[in-house]
C-alpha cells in the first residue's frame, strides 16, 4: 500500500515534534515512540496499492501547487479502532480541494475496495497525528490540552510525499523539501 502525505514547513513540523515529546514524557502514546527515520509529522491524504502513472501525474500537478497555508483549530480525538490524539486543520477550501483532487487521482486508477474510506472527501478529517494506541480511551479524560504546546500559527504544507508500507521507504513526490 502506499499514501500520500503532505509535510509540515520546518517549524510546524519542530512544533508537533515538541508535542509528541511532552506526551512522551507524561507517559502517554506519543508518535515520539515511532523510532522509524521515515516518521515525519505529516497530514495523509489517502492510500492507494500503488502508484500508477496516471496518479502520478496528477500527483505531480498537486504538488506543484504547493506550498500551501494551513490553520490548525485544536485537538482531536478519534477512536476508530485505535484511539488517536491530534491536532486537527481547518478544512478550508484550498486544503479541500487538494484533497479531492488527490482522492479523485488515487480512485481513478486504483481498485475501489482497496481504497480506505476514511480519506474519501466528505468523510475525511484533517489532522496532525500526535499519539495513537491500540488501547481504547487512551486519552479520554487525560488534562492533555495542558501539556501540549500551542499549535503552529502560521503553518504551511510544503511536500507531498509517499510511504510505501511494504518496503518501509518513503518517495517525494515534490515539491524537494
Amino acid at each position: 500500500m502506499r499514501t500520500v502525505e503532505l509535510l509540515l514547513d520546518e517549524a510546524a513540523d519542530a512544533r508537533v515534534r515538541e508535542a509528541w515529546r511532552r506526551l512522551a514524557d507524561a507517559g502517554l502514546p506519543s508518535q515520539a515512540h515511532h523510532r522509524s527515520p521515515t516518521n515525519s509529522p505529516h497530514l495523509t491524504l489517502a492510500a492507494c496499492p500503488e502508484l500508477t502513472a496516471p496518479i502520478r501525474w496528477e500527483l505531480a500537478e498537486v504538488a506543484a501547487g504547493l506550498p500551501l497555508p494551513v490553520r490548525f483549530t485544536g485537538i482531536v480525538r478519534f477512536e476508530r479502532p485505535t484511539s488517536v490524539l491530534a491536532w486537527s486543520l481547518e478544512p478550508e477550501p484550498a486544503l479541500t480541494g487538494l484533497h479531492r483532487r488527490v482522492w479523485e487521482a488515487v480512485a481513478s486508477d486504483s481498485p475501489p475496495e482497496t481504497l480506505n474510506p476514511f480519506h474519501e472527501p466528505g468523510r475525511w478529517s484533517p489532522h496532525i497525528t500526535l499519539g495513537r494506541t491500540r488501547r481504547a480511551g487512551a486519552f479520554a479524560g487525560r488534562r492533555v490540552p495542558g501539556l501540549l504546546p500551542v499549535p503552529p500559527l502560521p503553518a504551511a504544507l510544503t511536500t507531498l510525499r509517499s510511504f510505501d508500507t511494504e518496503t518501509r521507504t518513503v518517495e517525494i513526490l515534490g515539491p524537494r523539501p
